[in-house]
């Protein structure tokens, strides 16, 4: 829900960085370009990050029956990944704070090219659950890095563009990865599929090496303990709605089959999700586009376009016209919401960034396996029609603290700020 991440905050006001070892300073003629062939590389890498999780879901019945397992003893490929994500990324992190960026970078995504070969040839169980267990490992060092990555290829004027360009691979995972996977693991066998994420992620390992320039990691004496982090002044209401946005919006999401199929849509399960992926597009361009002056405005817009889509799925789902309103409505809530939660606390961690994104990316997947939790709870009590209720209930009070923390984690005014 990755997605996750970033080093280049320096700063909790958002003011330009002296030049240090650690910060270059930008040439006058960079201003106003961004180094499209890293960031692509970047978002190629959110991409597989994203992608690794969500493929299993697709391809659940073959990889059940070749390793005589139930489909539900399956499905817990895809919340391992997520636990090794939770339990790994803030320990990691501070771990690998001094490390090179580039080099960082090129490790995370030779776990994936690992984990997923490995689980490509495996024909035990026990085995494949340790690959995904590794490549969720290998996520929580990559979302802890990859926006701030992103921050510091720019002046800090681009900052929030140069974090959409590399969450794009989120939505695109999402609305065309997990199909396209599918479609492949059907074909041709799963196990197909997960060596396409092999080469995938061989071939990006090149284009890191050749395009995406290094970085230094974080001097000692610059380094911030975990728990202090959380003092910095806008850093715990940022993370406090990063739960609530991605716990409400995994309740709903993890389940939509289910509540498509009891409002009558359950055939029109992958038009509603291509619509979804669509807008959720859509959405990241507009932020990227708007958040350097609009951050907390797009932060605040998004939150309400949630709680409207949630609102007419409660009152209308039997009106095919108005789900599928109500789901574009929601991608456009949703798509953005990595680039802004992101940005955001990265610009209140200040030089403690790193820290404050590992805590996110740790809170995010924690968050995802507890939708996957609290939605089958909900769905075995009140039944499926209580999902979009538990999203209004979710998002209140998230929406509340956005709209007060308006000094530092959602600044009404951000220094370098530019449309």
């Amino acid at each position: 829900m990755r997605t996750d991440t970033a080093h280049a905050a320096h700063t909790a006001t958002g003011a330009t960085p002296p030049a240090s070892p650690e910060t270059p300073a930008p040439r006058a003629g960079d201003r106003q370009r961004l180094p499209l062939a890293a960031l692509l590389a970047l978002a190629t890498a959110v991409f597989i990050t994203s992608l690794t999780e969500t493929l299993p879901a697709g391809l659940l019945p073959a990889m059940s029956a070749d390793l005589t397992v139930s489909e539900s003893a399956m499905g817990q490929t895809v919340t391992v990944y997520a636990v090794g994500t939770a339990l790994t990324a803030i320990p990691l992190t501070a771990f690998t704070a001094g490390w090179r960026r580039k080099r960082l970078l090129l490790t995370a995504m030779a776990g994936f090219a690992a984990a997923n070969t490995v689980t490509a040839v495996s024909t035990d169980y026990t085995l494949t659950m340790v690959a995904r267990f590794v490549a969720g490992v290998a996520a929580g060092l990559a979302w802890a890095l990859l926006a701030g990555y992103a921050r510091r290829l720019v002046p800090p004027h681009l900052g929030g563009r140069a974090i959409a360009i590399a969450m794009a691979g989120i939505p695109v995972a999402l609305s065309l990865g997990v199909p396209v996977g599918t479609f492949l693991g059907r074909a041709l066998g799963w196990r197909v599929a997960f060596w396409a994420m092999t080469v995938l992620t061989a071939a990006l390992l090149a284009w890191i090496t050749a395009a995406v320039p290094d970085q230094p990691g974080q001097r000692p004496e610059a380094r911030t303990p975990m728990l202090r982090v959380l003092r910095i002044p806008g850093v715990a209401p940022v993370l406090f709605v990063t739960l609530g946005y991605v716990l409400a919006h995994t309740v709903l999401y993890t389940y939509i089959a289910a509540f498509l199929g009891d409002a009558g849509l359950g055939g029109q399960v992958d038009r509603v999700l291509l619509v979804f992926g669509a807008a959720s597009l859509a959405s990241i361009w507009f932020v990227g586009a708007h958040i350097g002056r609009r951050l907390r405005a797009l932060t605040i817009g998004g939150a309400l376009l949630v709680a409207v889509a949630a609102a007419a799925l409660a009152v209308a789902a039997d009106s095919t016209p108005l789900v599928y309103g109500a789901v574009a409505a929601w991608g456009l809530g949703w798509g953005g919401a990595p680039t802004l939660l992101q940005t955001a606390v990265g610009e209140a961690g200040g030089e403690s960034a790193d820290a404050a994104q590992a805590m996110l990316v740790t809170l995010w997947n924690a968050a995802m396996a507890g939708g996957g939790v609290v939605g089958g709870l909900l769905l075995d009590a009140l039944g499926a029609g209580a999902f979009p209720w538990s999203v209004l209930a979710l998002m209140a009070p998230m929406l509340a603290v956005v709209l007060v923390a308006r000094t530092h984690a959602f600044p009404a005014r951000r220094a370098n700020a530019t449309g």
